[in-house]
């Protein structure tokens, strides 16, 4: 699909590395409009730009840590300033901060709820905002507004070790299905994509292992490691019309992962 003729504008947050990165990338490649959030990582984040550009799409950098209100104000603010409105929200940023459970402290569990979890409620609660003010749709009319959250298979598989990652991610998969019920009368639509193992940053000690990307593999049935591409291809899609009956779904692009991989010689 081509969306060079609509001139998205799409916010990413979390977008210069990893997953965001590469969503970011693929918008631009559309000819979108894209807003580059991050929190720390500059460079990236203008890593992402340049990507974007060479693509042939526009956009801009915006620090802002997605946990704290006042920040993502900033962020949406700066987004309609530049651009007039927001077409497209992807809730990407996230962060772990792993340990046994007897050991976890509470500034761990804190740190990953609020930028997991209460930074995804501040940027759709945003979003929401400016989709509700856009015109009032007719019921044959596309969606007003795309708001799409960035998970992982952890909001179903349990993951011993990471008890602060996994409940933010399970929290969001109800988040994200309680609000696409309550607004897909107005026009707006809510939907999730779960990663399985990507290749990013954040687990290259995995994947770039050789005895450890084996047992990863035995976690896959179809016995690859995903590419932020991968996630990117999907999150254009559900954001474009041709997905435009789907609210309140979530895709798993996680090569079989939660298929109970452990059953496939018939357990």
């Amino acid at each position: 699909m081509n969306l060079q003729n609509i001139k998205q504008t799409v916010l990413v947050t979390g977008a210069s590395s990893g997953i965001g990165q590469g969503i970011a990338i693929a918008f631009g490649q559309q000819g979108a409009n894209v807003i580059i959030n991050y929190h720390s990582d500059e460079e990236g984040a203008l890593h992402t730009l340049n990507q974007v550009e060479e693509g042939g799409g526009k956009g801009f950098i915006c620090q802002a840590d997605v946990g704290k209100e006042e920040e993502v104000a900033r962020l949406f603010e700066a987004a309609v300033e530049a651009y007039g409105t927001v077409d497209v929200v992807i809730n990407n940023a996230g962060i772990q901060r792993d340990s046994s459970f007897s050991e976890m402290t509470l500034d761990q569990w804190n740190k990953v709820l609020s930028t997991n979890l209460t930074g995804h409620f501040l940027c759709a609660r945003e979003a929401i905002k400016i989709f509700e003010k856009k015109s009032a749709a007719g019921p044959e009319d596309k969606a007003k507004g795309n708001l799409i959250f960035i998970s992982s298979v952890h909001d179903i598989i349990p993951w011993a070790g990471h008890v602060n990652y996994a409940s933010s991610k399970g929290g969001i998969l109800m988040l994200m299905k309680s609000l696409a019920l309550e607004v897909a009368p107005k026009k707006i639509r809510v939907n999730g994509i779960s990663p399985g193992a990507i290749a990013t940053d954040i687990n290259d000690e995995v994947w770039k292992d050789d005895a450890k990307r084996k047992e990863l593999l035995k976690l896959i049935p179809y016995q690859r490691i995903g590419q932020p591409e991968d996630v990117a291809k999907v999150a254009v899609w559900l954001a474009s019309p041709d997905s435009d009956y789907i609210t309140g779904t979530t895709i798993y692009v996680d090569g079989g992962m939660t298929l109970y991989p452990g059953f496939v010689d018939n357990g």
